[in-house]
């Protein structure tokens, strides 16, 4: 696959994807968490707010190689 089609697909995928995790996180963060402690709350968003991190990582590599 030419580089220039693999950062589009790349591109596309990461925005979709971040997007729709982020819906996620944030409804089931919303379902579960509702009148926990703060801190808990600020634990779950932190660690989950990175998690994405990883597979973004992996996707951006996979575009870069030739």
């Amino acid at each position: 696959m030419r580089p220039r089609a693999k950062k589009l697909i790349g591109t596309a995928v990461l925005v979709v994807g971040v997007s729709i995790y982020a819906l996620i996180v944030m409804f089931v963060g919303q379902l579960k968490l509702a009148g926990s402690h703060p801190a808990l709350q600020l634990a779950f968003f932190a660690f989950f707010g990175l998690l994405w991190v990883i597979p973004a990582g992996l996707l951006i590599r996979w575009m870069e190689r030739g």
